[in-house]
C-alpha cells in the first residue's frame, strides 16, 4: 500500500517527525481509515528511502499515542481514532495555519482589518472554486 507521505531532507526537523506527523494528519483526518494494513517497516522505509530504524520509531510513537496496533505476524493496523480526538486534530491544523498567516501579515505590517478583509476573500473565493468543481 502507498502512503501519501513526502520527506524533506532540507528541512530542519528530523526526518521520523516529518513522517510522524503527515502519518498522524492521515489519520486522524481519517484518510487512512480504522483497519488500514499500513506497510512494513522495512518496505515504509524503502519507499520513503530513509532507514528502518527511522520507520520503527514512527510506528512506535503512533502505537504509544493509540492511532496504530501491531499484531504480531499480521502487520501494523490504523486503530479506531475517536471523534473528539479528530475534532481537536482538525481544529489543531486550521489554528496552525491561521497562525502562519497572521504571522506573515504582521511580518508584512497588515492591519487586523486588511487579515479579516483578505481571510474573507480568501474564504470567498474558495467556496466560488469548490462550487465549480465537476461533481
Amino acid at each position: 500500500m502507498w502512503i501519501p507521505v513526502h520527506i524533506d531532507e532540507n528541512r530542519p526537523e528530523p526526518l521520523y517527525h516529518q513522517i510522524e506527523s503527515q502519518l498522524r494528519g492521515l489519520i486522524l483526518s481519517g484518510q487512512l481509515a480504522e483497519g488500514t494494513l499500513l506497510p512494513s517497516i522495512r518496505e515504509f522505509a524503502a519507499s520513503l528511502k530513509c532507514s528502518v530504524i527511522t520507520v520503527r520509531r514512527v510506528y512506535q510513537d503512533l502505537e504509544n499515542e493509540g492511532l496504530l496496533r501491531t499484531r504480531q505476524g499480521t502487520g501494523t493496523f490504523v486503530t479506531r481514532v475517536d471523534p473528539d480526538q479528530r475534532q481537536e486534530h482538525r481544529f489543531e491544523r486550521v489554528v496552525e495555519a491561521f497562525e502562519k498567516a497572521v504571522e506573515t501579515g504582521l511580518q508584512l505590517q497588515c492591519t487586523p482589518q486588511e487579515m479579516e478583509s483578505i481571510l474573507r476573500e480568501v474564504i470567498d473565493r474558495q467556496m466560488l472554486q469548490r462550487e465549480e468543481e465537476p461533481r
